[in-house]
């Protein structure tokens, strides 16, 4: 069987699972949704990693002595209810740009087997449908407790809280103030130190 190494070789209409995805040799990133593949957008701008960099400072800062972890793109997070033993199995596998992780079982050396504690997605010129509609979707039937969709334009953040099994918006922020992690109770952040110089 020959080496996938270009997107070219994989047929958009196949399904594939996260052992196929290992055995990929791609310079492009990919996510796997439910099978399919789908080719991330080319390198954030800088005001995309500008606000990753800010999300991961002032949260990694929080949760430097406590059982959660942060980590960022490119970051596997493999969307299923089955152990890491299950690698032919998984059709689900998404880089979030910051995810947050508390239960350490969920953790291998390949990334995170499950739903994360709270994700957050900086929407770019590329990727808004599939944040704001195949991701929340995604999410939400994975059963990702918090999701928020940052809008570096409209120097925004939506979060949202998963409530009986659908995700209800817990806040919208578009102004200086405080903004508060619902999942982590106690994590909070400015909105005006987040989007400084944006």
């Amino acid at each position: 069987m020959p080496v996938i190494t270009h997107i070219s070789q994989l047929a958009p209409d196949q399904t594939y699972t996260y052992a196929d995805y290992l055995t990929w040799r791609l310079d492009e990133f990919v996510e796997l949704i439910k099978g399919k593949v789908r080719l991330m957008n080319p390198a954030p701008r800088v005001v995309h990693q500008r606000l990753s960099s800010r999300f991961m400072g002032l949260i990694y800062q929080q949760l430097a002595s406590g059982k959660c972890e942060v980590f960022h793109a490119p970051f596997d997070v493999r969307l299923t209810k089955m152990s890491a033993n299950g690698d032919a199995q998984v059709t689900t596998v998404v880089q979030p740009d910051i995810c947050v992780v508390c239960d350490p079982t969920k953790l291998d050396e390949k990334g995170c087997v499950g739903p994360p504690d709270w994700i957050i997605e900086i929407l770019s010129p590329g990727n808004l449908a599939r944040d704001t509609k195949e991701k929340f979707d995604l999410y939400e039937e994975n059963e990702v407790p918090e999701y928020w969709i940052v809008s570096p334009g409209e120097k925004s953040i939506t979060v949202y809280v998963l409530r009986e099994g659908c995700y209800q918006v817990h806040g919208e922020y578009f102004e200086p103030g405080q903004i508060g992690c619902h999942t982590l109770p106690g994590l909070e952040m400015e909105w005006a130190e987040v989007f400084a110089g944006v």
